[in-house]
Parts: structure tokens; sequence; C-alpha cells
């Protein structure tokens, strides 16, 4: 019962997590889209009110006309909309989410023993430190170097990438991956809560209240609404990545990490460019070359090719007592009414049978041969001979009579 209230907490928290996502991210490339979509105008009463920029757009039926003031309107409106809650909902949906499957079965998600041997309070505590410490590099490099945005890009990335392999060194592949992105929707979401809105609420009081409004909220709460802007594929894709185990199993997954991410700054960058009406190939050009090279560096080793009666004759060989053999070595500790690794059966998946290991052969085939992310992180070590056996069996029928 443990299991499926957890599996419900899983699901619920991640259907959270997609919604209050979508909300945050659609809402930031909306404004970076209309921010770099305005018209001046000219002259006329616009330019009088001291509006910086509008549009005029349709959408569902409706004309909608947003205006950009180089500072703020004679008179405040009474209701001003704050767009905050959309970050803070993802960030706290997502590290419920991380709670729930990654730190509560650290010892199966977040430790990978042929990484480095630890204990899985370590573990927890290593992730959550991760978290913390990434956003306190990040501030600090934004507070001593904040002046020079260039130089500010530069140490930024290359701190990602240091994170990435040291992440990569400690934790399993998977738990890796995601826990990179998690550092970086970290920082984004405590960017808004440190300084974007703090600065916001500051020049919306100094502006009710008379008085001088001080430029520099706005140039920092620009600053780092730009880096979320930047930030935003590549945590996307390592929110993804836990279904794609071709790209965290590499031997030097921090390499393919920072390369896919850096594919998604340049291809973000094209977008960002062509809103203010600059068309330059070359960055996406760049993203998709990254792309093409992390596709050919992890590709499978080609094989001998094996002629269709000796394929048949190989797969007829497999034993089903083989087989059997194998998933009591590599996956019942975690497959079974009375698992070793974890309270209930993992998914309510269990192999204690022939009946049960036969219903499942197609899962079996399609995550612990195929895709290859089963066991997580290979906390069984089951080898490569094996995930061939197995696939031998499935194409030869699955046969459990032999």
């Amino acid at each position: 019962m443990e299991g499926y209230i957890l599996d419900w907490a899983n699901l619920l928290l991640r259907w959270l997590h997609v919604i209050t996502a979508i909300a945050w991210i659609g809402s930031s490339f909306y404004f970076v889209w209309l921010d770099n979509s305005l018209t001046k105008p000219t002259a006329g009463d616009l330019k009088d009110k001291g509006v910086d920029g509008e549009l005029w757009a349709v959408h569902g039926g409706g004309f909608y006309n947003p205006q950009k003031y180089l500072l703020a309107p004679k008179q405040l409106p009474e209701n001003l909309h704050w767009f905050y809650w959309e970050s803070y909902s993802t960030w706290m949906s997502g590290f419920a989410l991380l709670v729930v499957l990654y730190l509560f079965n650290a010892s199966t998600f977040l430790i990978d023993k042929n990484v480095f041997d630890m204990s899985p309070g370590a573990a927890v505590g290593f992730a959550v430190s991760y978290l913390l410490i990434g956003w306190i590099v990040y501030d600090c490099i934004c507070r001593i170097f904040g002046k020079n945005d260039g130089l500010v890009g530069v140490l930024v990335a290359l701190y990602v990438v240091a994170a990435a392999f040291v992440a990569c060194h400690v934790f399993s592949g998977r738990a890796a991956f995601l826990l990179t992105g998690a550092m970086i929707a970290t920082i984004m979401s405590a960017n808004v809560l440190v300084w974007i809105i703090p600065g916001q609420r500051k020049v919306v009081a100094a502006l009710k209240a008379g008085q001088p409004v001080d430029p520099i909220h706005g140039k920092r709460g620009k600053q780092r609404s730009v880096h979320n802007t930047y930030f935003t594929l590549p945590v996307l894709f390592a929110m993804l990545s836990n279904h794609y185990s071709m790209t965290y199993s590499f031997k030097y997954n921090w390499l393919v990490l920072v390369m896919i991410m850096a594919a998604g700054v340049f291809i973000r960058q094209f977008f960002i460019l062509k809103h203010k009406g600059k068309i330059n190939v070359a960055w996406p050009a760049v993203g998709v070359a990254l792309l093409a090279g992390v596709a050919v560096m992890i590709a499978p080793q080609p094989r001998p090719a094996v002629a269709a009666s000796d394929a048949d004759g190989a797969a007829n060989q497999v034993s089903f007592a083989k087989v059997q053999e194998i998933i009591n070595a590599r996956c019942v500790q975690c497959h079974a009414a009375q698992p070793k690794m974890m309270p209930t059966a993992a998914k309510g998946i269990m192999f204690d049978s022939a009946d049960e290991i036969k219903s499942h052969a197609q899962l079996i085939y399609q995550q612990a041969v195929q895709q290859k992310t089963m066991p997580l992180g290979n906390v069984t070590q089951i080898t490569d001979d094996e995930r061939a056996l197995l696939g031998q069996w499935f194409e030869g029928g699955a046969k459990t009579a032999n």
C-alpha cells in the first residue's frame, strides 16, 4: 500500500508540476517576445504619456493593445498583476516531486555504487546541498561581477559545466541529470523570489510615495530575467532526460548533458533575436551541430550481422531457466512480493513466477534490453551479455517451457 500511495503522489505532483511549469515558461516566453516586439511611438498622445512601446494583437476573437512605459504611468492602477506564483508553484511542486521520487528512494534512484558508494543519508544531504550551493555560487557571481554581463555569462556557464561534472561523478546518471536541471531551476525561482519581485515592489512603493526610483532595481531584475530565459531550454531537457537512458548512461554523461544544454541556449538565442527582427541561422546551426555531435558520440557500436537461421538458433538456445536466473539475480530485488530494496514491489510489478515473467516480457525487453533503464542505476550490476540473453529470449517468443 505504501508503494501505491507513493505512485499516486508521484502522479499528482508530476501533473501539477507540468501545469505550473507550462504557466511559468509560457508567461516568460510571452514577455520576452512582447518586450522585443513593441513598436516605439514617434509622437502623439502615447509618447506624451511616457509609453515606450506598444503592440496590437488579435487572439480568440478579441483585440489587445499592451503598452510598456519608460518608468510607470502617472497614476498607478489599483489592480496591478504580479507574475510570481507561476515560478514559486513550479519550484515547490518540483521539489516535492524530487522528495517523493528520489529522496525517499535514495538507495534506488540517487546512488550508483559504480559511480560513488555512499549511504542513502549522505546521498540526500549531497542532493540538497547541490541545489543550495548552486544558488549561492550563482548569486555571488552576479553580485561581484554584475556590471559585466559578458563575464557573468561566461562564469555562470563554467560553473554549470563544473556542477554537471561533479553531479555525474557523485550520483547515478539519471539523478545527476535531474539534479543539475533542478539546481538551475532553483536559481531561476530564487531570482524571482530574491531579486526580481522585491525589486519591483521597491519601485512600486517609491512611485506611490512620490519618491525617486533607484534604477538599480530595474537593472538587476532585467539581468536575472534574461538569465532565466536562457536557462529555460536546458532545464526542460534535464527534466525530460530520465526517459532517455542513452544520454545519462554514456561513459562521459556529463559532457552529453553540457552539450545538449548548450544546444538549448543557442537555439533560444536564435528566437530571442528573431523577436527583434534579426534572423541569424548560425545560432540554431550550432545548436543542431551540438545535438548531432551527441547523437554520433553516444551511438551504440555496430555488431556483426547474424544470419536469420543463426539468430533463430541462438534464441532457441536461451533456456527459460537461464532467463529466470538472470531475473532472480538482477530484478527481483525490486520486483517481488517481498522485495529487498524497497517496502513493496516497484510499480506493482513482480517476477516471482514464470507466468508473471511471461506477462511482463515486453516490458522487460523494452526497459532492460532496448532502453537499458532497468535496473535503475544498474544497482544490481546486470551485464551486457545478460541483457543480450534476455533480448534473445524475448525475440525467440518469450517461451517458459524450454
